[in-house]
């Protein structure tokens, strides 16, 4: 399963929902500042799980980030620091 996010930040998206295994984000468009925290919860509540946070001056346009980690509740993404450009790969745990 694929969840694109592109927009303006800050954005809280819910991806999934119940035990879900996170493939990887990609960060089809580096964006100077932008900020990703990534949830094990279904909102921002949850217990952090990753923040990925872009330089000021970007050494790439893309980056992906494989994580092959079960998330117990769901998994939610919040951007913030500046417009985001990710697709976030999942699947159910089960």
């Amino acid at each position: 399963m694929n969840n694109y996010i592109t927009l303006a930040a800050p954005t809280t998206t819910a991806i999934a929902t119940g035990p879900t295994i996170l493939h990887s984000i990609v960060i089809n468009k580096c964006a100077a500042n932008g900020v990703i925290t990534v949830y094990d919860g279904v909102d921002a509540t949850g217990t952090v799980k990753a923040i990925i946070t872009m330089p000021a001056a970007l050494l790439k346009n893309q980056e992906t980030m494989i994580y092959d980690t079960v998330f117990n509740k769901g998994i939610c993404i919040v951007t913030s620091g500046a417009a985001q450009d990710i697709s976030v790969m999942y699947k159910p745990a089960y």
